[in-house]
């Protein structure tokens, strides 16, 4: 398999047009077209459904598509460690999150960083869960804690804090708490404890010994609206609870402190796209840094 033919397929895959990924090769687009189809011959498969607006992968360009970004991380790994690194800022970087941090901070952030390189695609996985980076399920991964093994590279974004809410309705309804005993006598929402991926996100046992919910959701966001709708009290991320006007912090002397971290794996340290993404991270979040504490 030619690889000139292969990053031509990618090219067409990212524009979603021939004569656009003509263009950005410096190609002629007839000549382009029928490398595309050379392609498919040699794979004996249809990769586009090629119409009139655009070009459309098809289930098995999808396949392929997954199969030619791992071609390309390894063919530019093998440029750098030949002296040569890639200096176009163009593919696909996978950003794994937790879903706080990744719905309420980065999504409505990481446009900009499209905007400034237009041949950059972003995959945010704002979810709660941890990321395998040696097997590729992210690119870059923001982890709650440091990795201690494995072939990682790894930078502190910033600490954060946590603290109590409750919403306006529910304390008109039932009275606030002034101290953490009486805290047990309120409606609680915290973590589902057999699904956390990070111990990390324990942060009940920091504020009492037997958080005891009654409602336990297994992601920050829906702990957030839980608490929003008046549910009960939570330990919510201070710089998303700010957010919303309809939220009162209680016991302001209680306080959790947590940090997040960048970490690659090695292997991409060499790769422009996933360096100016990791860069692009510790710049949004150095410029803010004020709200996460």
């Amino acid at each position: 398999m030619n690889w000139d033919d292969v990053r031509i397929f990618l090219a067409v895959a990212r524009t979603g047009q021939i004569l656009a990924a003509s263009k950005r090769l410096g190609l002629n687009h007839a000549t382009l077209s029928r490398r595309v189809t050379s392609l498919e011959g040699a794979l004996k498969t249809r990769l586009f459904t090629r119409r009139t607006n655009g070009c459309e992968l098809t289930a098995e360009g999808e396949v392929f598509l997954a199969s030619a970004e791992r071609m390309e991380t390894e063919m530019l790994a093998a440029q750098a460690n030949l002296g040569r690194t890639d200096t176009a800022i163009a593919g696909t970087v996978r950003v794994g999150a937790p879903d706080g941090f990744g719905v309420s901070f980065l999504a409505p952030r990481i446009g900009r960083l499209i905007e400034r390189h237009p041949e950059l695609k972003i995959q945010l996985v704002p979810v709660p869960r941890s990321f395998s980076l040696s097997q590729r399920e992210a690119d870059i991964a923001v982890t709650l804690e440091r990795p201690e093994q494995g072939r990682l590279v790894s930078s502190k974004l910033t600490d954060y804090t946590l603290g109590l809410y409750a919403s306006r309705g529910y304390a008109e309804q039932n009275g606030l708490p002034d101290n953490n005993e009486a805290l047990k006598q309120h409606r609680r929402i915290g973590y589902v404890e057999d699904l956390l991926f990070s111990q990390s996100l324990n942060f009940t046992g920091e504020v009492m010994r037997n958080w005891s919910a009654s409602f336990e959701i297994s992601s920050a966001t829906g702990q957030t609206e839980a608490v929003r709708s008046g549910a009960g009290i939570g330990i919510l991320h201070d710089y998303i609870a700010r957010q919303y006007d309809e939220l009162v912090r209680i016991l302001p002397d209680v306080s959790i402190r947590r940090a997040y971290w960048t970490t690659y794996h090695e292997s991409a340290r060499d790769l422009v796209r996933v360096r100016t993404v990791a860069d692009f991270l510790q710049e949004l979040v150095g410029a803010e840094r004020q709200i996460f504490l």
